[in-house]
């Protein structure tokens, strides 16, 4: 007997689903076991075995399967989860196939665009652009059945070229940009999209590779601004001083700018306490945050706090969640804001926010899970009135990312642009 039950509404998107498609679903709503579920069927499965019911071998043997994915999925064994149903494994001797079965992230994919006759599932859609990941995928997208999975498949039409040429619509990203792009020009040097023409046939090429994941929520998601102080004086001095009073010397562009304002602010000892007056209420609560020194920040507030268990996510460590009745989870974006799930807890407290509206989903996403027993989930966003965390709120509430030199308005010193 195999372990594999769908949902109805992931019944329903893998019988929709095609070669060369990109399957869409929100965070948690299980888009690796219904990409498994696909290739499993179009190598021989049976329908009746993802219900449930007696697992039917594939045909012997199935094509080679690979996976290109983050490093963090990869790296924390999730695929390999979801494959065990399957009776799969990357490993020879557990596999039940004579098949090989890999998983890789997307800094490696340029290591199979020889590949041939295999299947390719394309997880967190990363071939947007036309740099070298890009062009891997569209080698191995001539000579291999393939999909591509995603949370938000593209923001602009642009972001679709790559997929569009790799179906077919059109030869290559220049037939793309002279039949559907007007450009003009920034400064007289830099190209920058004006309008989109033939939009229709655009939305209709879109629909025809798009499959939606009918998923719906049983979860309900609290979203909660908690406003703590900063040090105000601190703040305009170095917007009108341009000088880092943490190195002792000058600002010398808008990222620098940025990043001591932020310190002053996510260093400030009310937002401790107003997670601290939390963490009282949700005893279980994983906390992002940005930067190292608010790393420290917080080791050192829980490290203090009798009873609590504290574990790690970074690039610094790897620590599995805590299993007790009382710890906190500190996770760094970059490193963990996607390939793990936690149904352990209602609670994520964002220390500071990231930049990136995606990342900031994503983040939110590690406890949204199908089998959470959880209805009610709990995030607290900490921030300040200043300036940043205002311009950052806003562009997420926009589902933009937050741009520095757009909120700086970046000037030399004798200026004294202040934002």
């Amino acid at each position: 007997m195999a372990g594999i039950h769908l949902y109805d509404y992931q019944l329903d998107a893998v019988r929709r689903m095609k070669n060369g498609c990109i399957l869409r679903g929100g965070v948690g709503s299980g888009k690796s076991l219904t990409a498994l579920s696909y290739y499993y069927l179009r190598q021989g499965g049976e329908e009746e075995s993802l219900l449930g019911g007696t697992y039917f071998p594939m045909d012997d043997p199935p094509k080679n399967l690979y996976i290109i994915t983050t490093a963090k999925k990869r790296d924390t064994l999730e695929w390999e989860g979801e494959l065990s149903p399957f009776l799969l494994s990357t490993d020879p001797d557990v596999n039940l196939y004579p098949n090989k079965v890999v998983i890789d992230s997307w800094n490696n994919i340029s290591k199979y665009k020889d590949i041939t006759d295999a299947f390719f599932i394309f997880d967190e859609q990363r071939v947007v652009g036309s740099g070298a990941w890009v062009k891997s995928f569209l080698k191995i997208a001539k000579k291999n059945e393939w999909i591509l999975l995603s949370a938000t498949p593209g923001d602009t039409w642009e972001d679709y070229i790559p997929v569009f040429v790799a179906n077919g619509f059109y030869r290559n990203r220049t037939e793309f940009k002279e039949k559907h792009i007007i450009y003009t020009w920034v400064n007289g040097k830099y190209p920058k999209v004006d309008r989109y023409l033939n939009v229709g046939r655009l939305i209709r090429l879109r629909e025809s590779i798009l499959v939606d994941m009918d998923f719906k929520r049983k979860t309900i998601s609290h979203h909660e601004d908690i406003y703590v102080k900063y040090n105000t004086e601190a703040y305009k001095d170095v917007g009108r001083l341009r000088w880092d009073p943490f190195k002792n010397e000058p600002i010398n562009n808008a990222s620098g700018l940025c990043y001591v304002w932020r310190r002053i602010v996510n260093s400030d000892l009310s937002r401790q306490v107003a997670l601290l007056e939390l963490f009282e209420d949700h005893p279980k609560m994983i906390v992002f945050y940005n930067f190292d020194y608010e790393l420290d920040i917080l080791k050192t507030m829980f490290g203090r706090t009798e009873g609590v268990e504290v574990a790690e996510w970074n690039g610094h460590k790897h620590q599995p969640v805590p299993t007790g009745d009382s710890w906190v989870y500190l996770v760094q974006y970059n490193a963990g804001c996607e390939g793990w799930n936690c149904i352990q807890t209602d609670t994520i407290a964002f220390y500071s926010e990231n930049y990136s509206y995606k990342v900031m989903q994503q983040a939110a996403g590690r406890i949204d899970r199908l089998n959470t027993p959880f209805t009610d989930l709990h995030y607290y966003h900490l921030k300040s009135r200043s300036g940043i965390d205002l311009g950052i709120a806003r562009a997420l509430k926009a589902k933009k990312n937050f741009n520095e030199m757009r909120f700086t308005k970046w000037a030399s010193p004798d200026k004294k642009k202040v934002a």
